[in-house]
């Protein structure tokens, strides 16, 4: 798989990059994506496919390309001593404390961004530096916390 900016707009501070994303597979088969990150969000704008994606794979094709789309986008990080722990040779990662005080931060992350009116899932991703999939696992737990609301008010049965 690889991942290279195609593209950048500028606007003010914002920049919104467009990324072409390529998966070759063994047997010859092949997926173009082109992504879209800016405004806190990541969209595809187009993706072509030889031979067609089933339904099923293209619902897993985000799942395929988020992590390698993550670390092409993101920045990198500023070494300081104390502020980053390396994690095997993959990236260095921010250091997130555990526990309690780590669910706090994320739910201030969180809540943050969407003051700011954008992506609050993506802003926890880009401060924690985990995956999509394990970044809403930390927001789960700190909605089990109490540091979030719950996602869906439950309703009570009419009596």
């Amino acid at each position: 798989m690889s991942v290279w900016p195609a593209w950048e707009v500028r606007e003010d501070e914002r920049a919104t990059t467009w990324f072409t994303v390529r998966l070759g597979f063994g047997d010859g088969a092949r997926i173009d994506v082109l992504a879209v990150v800016g405004g806190g969000a990541v969209s595809l704008e187009e993706v072509r496919a030889q031979p067609p994606l089933s339904l099923d794979d293209l619902a897993e094709l985000a799942d395929w390309i988020e992590e390698p789309l993550f670390r092409a986008c993101a920045p990198e990080p500023e070494p300081a001593a104390g502020h980053l722990a390396s994690v095997g040779s993959r990236r260095a990662r921010p250091i997130w404390p555990r526990g309690i005080e780590g669910q706090r931060r994320i739910a201030q992350e969180y809540r943050s961004a969407q003051r700011q009116g954008t992506d609050p899932v993506l802003a926890v991703m880009c401060a924690t530096g985990h995956s999509r999939r394990k970044t809403l696992r930390l927001i789960s737990q700190a909605r089990d916390s109490g540091f979030l609301t719950p996602r869906h008010a439950r309703r009570r049965a009419a009596s």
